[in-house]
């Protein structure tokens, strides 16, 4: 399998006041074409700005991040910027959507941002939503979406661009237990299909739906495990 993510000895450190404070303390990590990862780990843990450095909203104090091989830690703002919109896509836990804007437009923004032609935006962006159970929606406005379809929604976003790598910051943070499983089976759903996924969350039975949970205490890796027929293996697995 194709290396989709690797991350080798990544720091990040920055000043509070007088107090340096250590993000990240050598992380470590690879991740292949079309796994499903979950990072886990307490609030300080390092895993918000690790997935930051991942999504290119922020860079490494040292370290290395190659994205498809390609080293991006090094690029300017507006190279970072390119490869957010045409590599990744992001889902938010406050779903980010424009409320007075329907379901399709929400998801066709980043293909203006990239330049899509109009026909060809339209059709992308109800194949998204077609993915993810939407695309009777397509017309409705946000507002008259219940907070699973609008983060269906967000989810289509992401994907309307084709990206190479989804970036899923809590994105069951702000729904029930029920919507939160509908939401997951949906990342379940994209998985199959071969899309590589990354979650950040804090609750356990959010990651067991990942096949892969690292976990993140003060700044360094402790447990990576991987789901097999058997259960979880791996360092800190069952």
């Amino acid at each position: 399998m194709a290396c989709v993510v690797s991350l080798r000895d990544i720091t990040k450190s920055y000043r509070m006041g007088q107090e340096l404070v250590e993000a990240l303390r050598g992380i470590t990590m690879e991740v292949e074409a079309g796994d499903f990862v979950a990072i886990m780990g307490s609030s300080g843990s390092g895993k918000s700005t690790c997935m930051h450095i991942l999504g290119c909203l922020d860079t490494p104090t040292t370290g290395s991040y190659a994205l498809e091989g390609v080293n991006v830690e090094r690029l300017s703002k507006n190279q970072l910027a390119e490869v957010r919109n045409k590599k990744l896509g992001f889902v938010f836990q406050g779903f980010n959507l424009l409320t007075r804007t329907t379901a399709r437009e929400n998801v066709e923004l980043p293909l203006i941002y990239a330049g899509v032609p109009t026909r060809e935006r339209h059709q992308k962006a109800l194949a998204a939503l077609e993915m993810v159970g939407l695309a009777r929606r397509a017309e409705h406005y946000s507002n008259q979406l219940s907070g699973g379809q609008q983060q269906r929604v967000a989810i289509a976003r992401a994907l309307a661009g084709d990206p190479t790598l989804i970036l899923a910051d809590e994105p069951t943070g702000n729904l029930d237990s029920k919507t939160s499983e509908e939401i997951m089976e949906v990342f379940e759903k994209l998985h199959a299909q071969g899309i590589t996924i990354i979650m950040v969350t804090h609750e356990a039975d959010v990651a067991a739906h990942a096949r892969r949970v690292l976990t993140f205490k003060d700044g360094q890796i402790i447990s990576d495990r991987r789901r097999q027929d058997g259960g979880w293996a791996g360092p800190g697995g069952q």
